[in-house]
């Protein structure tokens, strides 16, 4: 930062000045990630619950497939209902105490049905149907509210690799609480899975309503670290109240919302991305086992290497962004380069469909996960972008979009192997989704800049 008399020369956004450079700061934001990774990888955990007991509850309380896929579903609906009240709630109520109580929220629903065991069989459907939905609805707010976050305590420099972390956590409770939650369900029963999970959070939700502040009120936070991010780009008071102008939107601000070409292109892209995750949470152990004749344990293995391989290429997509931005690049291109790349490698999944082997299907497979990972820059870019005056209500609308894939996938890719006898058509269903979200990032989201809401 150069200062001359009457002058004051100050740093582009994105990166700070040279006296937060000089002076010892704190590192606090990455303690705060962890905080978030921790509580993603939990929320990633209490949905592959049901999944993983679902053959101990059927047989326990009586429930068909065809129950049991009406009861999967209610999470994806109420989720998705809920992205935009939640978005709401998140800038009216501010993060820290929506995210809070949504965590103790779906804790709570997770524990109660650890009870459903002891309900008649003739009450076991609704019930469980009711809390699942619960479960979603709940943790609606929990994406938005990263986001959120992770806009307030990192400058656009690191906030790449930031929410490439926190998102890299669906990938852990796929890798890890998923053969975890095997194991105690085959040697405790399935109550115990969701009471595990289900106390966990509480204990999580406590800790987290007692030590998080904002930035600017944290006490561990030095003035050299609140600085080094306000100066970077970190909407440091965006839960401020007291500096907040309240407004209420008007009809032509919510069509902005709705309508302004970037956005669409950005919820667009995460909804074709989320086409991929749900493939893989859905119908990608059954295509091992079905279609290529893997057993159970050698699916349950094989399904993990993906996650993993996932989970790596979402470290490098977030550190190839910053490292483009802190080199000079231009933000759209730090931030579109690695969409394009990681959703191309994507795309390569269908080539399974021209090769018997299972070894090499794995290997393509989590070829093909690595690019998700890789791809997975969007919540970067819609923090980036998202108006400041609503930047919940941005990131719900983008979150719920993104999971209408959640309800859409599952039953297409249904119809398609039911239609055909084969899953080779689901492939290409999800290499498609690839190639659209290359052209939307490519032609249709704009300069990746803060957008400014019409007057």
């Amino acid at each position: 930062m150069n200062i001359t008399k009457g002058s004051l020369e100050t740093p582009p956004a994105g990166f700070p000045s040279d006296i937060a450079r000089s002076e010892r700061r704190t590192v606090v934001r990455y303690f705060v990630l962890a905080f978030l990774f921790t509580i993603t990888a939990i929320n990633y955990g209490d949905r592959a619950t049901l999944g993983i007991a679902r053959s101990s509850i059927s047989a326990d309380l009586g429930l068909s497939p065809v129950s049991m896929g009406y009861i999967f579903s209610a999470f994806g609906w109420a989720y998705v209902l809920n992205q935009v009240p939640g978005g709401w709630l998140l800038d009216r109520y501010g993060s820290i105490r929506v995210y809070g109580g949504s965590l103790l929220a779906w804790s709570l629903c997770t524990l109660a049905i650890a009870g459903t065991g002891h309900v008649p069989n003739s009450w076991a459907f609704p019930v469980l149907f009711l809390l699942w939905a619960g479960l979603g609805l709940v943790e609606a707010p929990a994406f938005p509210a990263n986001s959120r976050i992770t806009s307030s305590w990192f400058p656009t420099a690191e906030r790449g690799l930031a929410t490439s972390i926190f998102n890299s956590a669906q990938y852990v409770a796929v890798a890890f609480f998923a053969p975890l939650m095997g194991w105690v369900t085959q040697r405790l029963g399935w109550e115990y899975i969701f009471a595990m999970m289900g106390l966990l959070g509480v204990l999580l939700a406590i800790l987290w309503l007692v030590t998080m502040r904002p930035p600017a009120k944290h006490p561990s936070v030095s003035n050299a670290e609140l600085t080094y991010i306000r100066e970077g780009g970190a909407l440091v008071d965006i839960d401020d109240r007291t500096k907040q102008t309240k407004q209420k939107l008007t009809g032509k601000q919510i069509q902005f919302m709705l309508t302004d070409r970037t956005l669409l292109g950005v919820y667009g892209g995460q909804y074709c991305i989320n086409v991929i995750l749900y493939f893989f949470l859905t119908w990608f152990p059954s295509y091992l086992h079905q279609a290529r004749g893997l057993s159970l344990t050698q699916t349950g293995f094989a399904a993990s290497v993906p996650a993993l391989c996932g989970l790596l290429g979402a470290i490098i997509g977030g550190a190839m962004s910053d490292r483009l931005l802190r080199a000079g690049r231009s933000a759209s291109f730090a931030r579109k380069a690695p969409f394009v790349i990681g959703m191309g490698l994507a795309s390569t999944l269908c080539f399974c469909n021209f090769v018997q082997s299972p070894l090499v299907i794995v290997a393509i497979m989590s070829l093909a996960f690595f690019g998700k990972g890789v791809a997975a820059i969007g919540w970067a870019v819609i923090s980036d972008i998202a108006p400041k005056e609503v930047p919940g209500l941005a990131a719900g609308i983008f979150n719920g979009i993104g999971n209408v894939a959640g309800i859409v996938t599952p039953i297409a890719i249904g119809y398609i192997v039911a239609l055909t006898a084969s899953y080779n058509g689901a492939l290409l269903f999800v290499a498609v989704h690839c190639l659209i979200a290359i052209l939307l990032y490519l032609f249709v989201v704009g300069k990746i800049r803060r957008l400014i809401l019409p007057a």
